[in-house]
C-alpha cells in the first residue's frame, strides 16, 4: 500500500471564530452552560515518546509547554470535588503521554482511592512497559480493578495509516502493550480515528479482524470498547454554531462536553495550575476560566473549529459518550 496522503489546505475564513458573541456574520454565537461536573479531565504534561501527525495538543518528545502536573496538585482538585459536593464520578487523565509523568501511578493510586473512576488515555508502548509502571499497574488493578480503565490510542486497523499518522514502527509496539493488558485482565477500550475515508462498519469490521488475529480479547462492535472520533483539524473551514443551530441539528447543548467537564492544565513556568474548558483547548486563554473549580463553572462560548468539528457537528465525546 503507498503511504497515505493526510497534507491538508489551510482554508478557515480568517474572520471566523474571533468574537465570542457574535459569528462572522453577525448572528448570535452558541454558547454551552455546565450543568454539573460529571467529569475532570487532568492534563498530566505534554511530553509524548511520540509525535503524531495531527496531534491536536502537538504533544512529542520536545513539546513541554504543559508541565507535569504532581500528585499534590492533583489532590488539591479533588479535595475540591469533595469539599463543594461537585458529584463528579469520573477522572479522566490525558498528555502526552501520560506514563511519561513520574508521578502518574501516585496519582492514580490517590484518585482510585478517593473511589472515583478512571479513564487513562495511552499510547500503550515503552513508557506503559516498562517494568516499574507495570508493576504498578498490576497493583493498581488486583485493588482498584473495576474502577480503572485504560483507553489505547490505535488510529487505524491497517499498520499503514496508522503508521502515516504516528510515526515508523509505531504499530507493532502498541499492539504488544496492547496484548499485554489485556491478557492481564485490564479493562481496556481503544481509540480509533475516522481520517482515512473509512465508514464505521468497515473500521469496526477492520478491528475486529485485527483483535482475532492478534489474540486481544475486545469486541470492536462495542461502541463503549472501540471509539472512533471524528477528524480535527482548526485549519479547515467549518461553520460557526449560532443559536439557532441547536434547533436545526436537533442537538441539544446540555449533550456538549462543557457542559459536563472540564480539564486542569499545568502550563510550563506557572505557580499553579489553570482550569480550561475543554480537553480539546488546552493553549487558548480565551478558554481558561481561572485556577479552581470553582471559578470554572461558567458558561463558554462555542467560539473555536473544534467546537463545531468535533462536539456540535462531529457529535463526538473525549469520555466516549
Amino acid at each position: 500500500m503507498n503511504q497515505p496522503a493526510l497534507d491538508k489546505p489551510y482554508f478557515l475564513d480568517p474572520a471566523k471564530f474571533r468574537d465570542p458573541a457574535r459569528t462572522a456574520k453577525g448572528e448570535p454565537r452558541a454558547s454551552v452552560t455546565l450543568k454539573k461536573l460529571e467529569t475532570l479531565w487532568i492534563n498530566t504534561g505534554t511530553l509524548c515518546n511520540l509525535e503524531c501527525r495531527n496531534c491536536y495538543i502537538e504533544s512529542s518528545p520536545s513539546n513541554d509547554r504543559l508541565a507535569y502536573i504532581t500528585t499534590n496538585e492533583v489532590a488539591f482538585y479533588l479535595d475540591e470535588i469533595a469539599t463543594h459536593q461537585l458529584g463528579t464520578q469520573v477522572v479522566g487523565f490525558t498528555g502526552g503521554e501520560p506514563f511519561l509523568n513520574p508521578d502518574m501511578l501516585d496519582i492514580l493510586e490517590l484518585t482510585l482511592e478517593r473511589g472515583f473512576e478512571v479513564l487513562l488515555l495511552t499510547n500503550a508502548t515503552k513508557p506503559m512497559l516498562r517494568p516499574r509502571v507495570k508493576k504498578g499497574l498490576l497493583a493498581l488493578h488486583a485493588a482498584y480493578g473495576h474502577q480503572l480503565t485504560l483507553r489505547v490510542s490505535i488510529d487505524h486497523f491497517d499498520p499503514t495509516w496508522h503508521e502515516a499518522e504516528r510515526g515508523a514502527e509505531t504499530f507493532e509496539p502498541v499492539i504488544e502493550g496492547l496484548q499485554w493488558l489485556t491478557k492481564q485482565g485490564f479493562k481496556v477500550d481503544i481509540a480509533g480515528r475516522l481520517f482515512a475515508g473509512d465508514d464505521e462498519m468497515t473500521m469496526r469490521q477492520g478491528y475486529a479482524a485485527l483483535f482475532a488475529e492478534r489474540g486481544i480479547a475486545l469486541d470492536a462492535m462495542a461502541k463503549q470498547t472501540l471509539v472512533l472520533f471524528p477528524e480535527m483539524d482548526a485549519r479547515l473551514d467549518v461553520p460557526e454554531i449560532t443559536t439557532e443551530c441547536w434547533q436545526k441539528l436537533n442537538v441539544h447543548p446540555d449533550t456538549m462536553m462543557c457542559a459536563s467537564s472540564r480539564m486542569i492544565v499545568k502550563r510550563k513556568g506557572a505557580d499553579h495550575p489553570s482550569v480550561v474548558a475543554c480537553t480539546l483547548l488546552p493553549y487558548d486563554e480565551r478558554f481558561d476560566l481561572g485556577h479552581t473549580l470553582a471559578q470554572a463553572a461558567e458558561t463558554v462560548a462555542l467560539n473555536h473549529p473544534h467546537c463545531a468539528q468535533f462536539c456540535v457537528l462531529g457529535g463526538a465525546s473525549c469520555g466516549g459518550n
